[in-house]
């Protein structure tokens, strides 16, 4: 019968160490997760959006649009807060939308990161309009 060394392993391997979520993770699940949302038309305010629309246009500057524009978190080791500044399409419910943006951030954020949201704070800083699209579209091609 072959004897223990001696040596003492304490726990499971997952309780042997410790993990650390930064703050830009959780940023990327709560921008992802709000997004997903039915009647979320963007995250950011109209100058942010603008901003990142032309740093996006530059070459080298990384493709695609920030995943994080809008999103603002604390997080500690075992909870998050997170504030959302979100346009949402005209004809929606605001109210609606802004439930439902929380519920799938809290579920992502705490599935993906482990941390419990203990608040998630939605700004509506504008209403896209169907016919705004197109005078954006003309805007861009008179540049």
């Amino acid at each position: 019968m072959a004897e223990n060394s001696g040596v003492k392993h304490g726990g499971a391997p997952g309780s042997r160490g410790r993990t650390t979520v930064a703050d830009g993770v959780v940023e990327k699940i709560a921008g992802m997760a709000a997004r997903d949302v039915l009647g979320v038309h963007a995250l950011g305010s109209g100058f942010s959006r603008s901003v990142g629309s032309m740093r996006e246009r530059m070459p080298g500057a990384g493709s695609g649009q920030s995943v994080t524009r809008g999103v603002s978190v604390e997080v500690g080791e075992v909870q998050a807060a997170i504030d959302l500044e979100i346009v949402v399409d005209y004809g929606v419910s605001i109210t609606d939308v802004a439930g439902a943006v929380r519920e799938n951030v809290i579920s992502a954020v705490e599935r993906m990161a482990g941390r419990e949201v203990v608040e998630v704070n939605i700004m509506v800083s504008d209403v896209e309009l169907p016919d705004e699209e197109d005078e954006g579209e003309e805007r861009q091609r008179i540049q």
